[in-house]
């Protein structure tokens, strides 16, 4: 039975994997017919213009052709530039998303919800690897996986523990993940970390 789940999940995967490449095809084709349809007109537009200008404005065919040349390469160009341009400025956005990564804490979209800082000050678990800035140096927090963020308060006799909520007594939690392999707990990673947030905030309400 354990065997068949395993072969349908892999069959699911592979589905997925295929659903996502055909996707990935039509919106290639999308766009090919889109760059055609541009690189079409504008060459129209060229031949036209330069028709009216032999018949109606009296144009020299030399001087007509010449243009119809200038406008087919710059048709052509604008055609030929516009991938590199979307890839360039793909590589810009890497470029200043890492940068501000580097520089900004709680960074990759952890802490930041479009653009509203998420704080920890109540707790939280952090499901993805993000950097934070340290003294002298940057901290790599969830890069092995569902990590929780726990505040630390200190005691009536001075000691500095985990605060379990406003007033209550200390909570251990043990969370044991038992799994068949490695790709099925990168799987379950998601499920774990929501898991690990809802009893965090069901202590927080208990205590």
């Amino acid at each position: 039975m354990a065997e068949l789940e395993t072969r349908m999940a892999a069959t699911s995967d592979q589905v997925a994997a295929l659903d996502s490449g055909l996707a990935d095809m039509v919106r290639g084709l999308a766009d090919s017919n889109r760059e055609m349809a541009g690189l079409s007109r504008a060459l129209g537009g060229g031949l036209r213009r330069a028709f009216d200008g032999v018949i109606f404005d009296g144009q020299r065919l030399s001087d007509a052709m010449r243009g119809l040349g200038k406008s087919i390469s710059d048709a052509i160009y604008s055609a030929a530039m516009r991938p590199v341009q979307t890839a360039l400025g793909g590589a810009l956005s890497s470029v200043i998303g890492g940068v501000m990564s580097s520089v900004l804490p709680f960074a990759n979209g952890a802490s930041f919800s479009q653009g509203r800082v998420t704080p920890f000050a109540q707790g939280g678990v952090v499901s993805s690897p993000m950097t934070f800035p340290m003294r002298g140096g940057t901290g790599l927090m969830g890069e092995a996986g569902p990590e929780a963020i726990l505040p630390l308060a200190r005691a009536a006799d001075g000691k500095l523990g985990v605060r379990a909520g406003s007033g209550g007594r200390p909570v251990s939690v043990v969370i044991n993940v038992t799994t068949p392999d490695v790709t099925g707990f990168q799987r379950s990673q998601s499920q774990i970390a929501a898991q690990m947030q809802r009893l965090l905030a069901q202590g927080q309400r208990n205590y």
